[in-house]
């Protein structure tokens, strides 16, 4: 008869353990759901600026719009990430602005600036997380012309 008292006793018991331990889980589950999704914002920061610096290295420097459209994907992959957030930078050997002069340029670089990541935890109050700026460095290469500087090539 005690047993009986008993069990009546714990028979919610249950639920209200696995509501607890559920709630945890299911947090636990979500926060590694969403850092596997930052880590791939991130690394798509990263092939941006890589992509942005290649296509400025061989296309004109006159073409850059082009250059930074196609290095986001044309905005397919990240949807916050727009034209604004990417800068191409041509530069001298000593990594000054040559202002445009085509002789001058040595360098390339492409950045990626003030990208905010909207995150999906939920409970969370911070709901963005800017993400560190990237950048990419490369020598220029040919930025659209021939050694003679006898034709251009477009990047569209």
């Amino acid at each position: 008869m005690n047993m009986h008292i008993h069990r009546q006793q714990q028979t919610g018991l249950v639920t209200v353990e696995f509501a607890l331990i559920g709630a945890f889980f299911f947090l636990v589950l979500f926060a590694i759901i969403e850092f596997g999704r930052v880590l791939f914002v991130w690394n798509t920061l990263d092939e941006v600026t890589r992509r942005a610096a290649r296509l400025a290295a061989v296309c004109p420097m006159n073409q850059t719009a082009a250059v930074i459209d196609r290095s986001i994907f044309q905005g397919n992959v990240l949807s916050n990430l727009d034209s604004s957030n990417i800068n191409v930078e041509y530069l001298t050997e000593s990594f000054g602005d040559p202002l445009n002069v085509l002789e001058d340029v040595r360098y390339v670089r492409a950045s990626v600036q003030n990208y905010q990541h909207q995150l999906l935890i939920p409970f969370i109050p911070t709901s963005i997380l800017t993400a560190p700026d990237f950048s990419t460095t490369l020598p220029s290469e040919s930025l659209g012309t021939s050694p003679a500087g006898s034709w251009t090539v477009t990047c569209l």
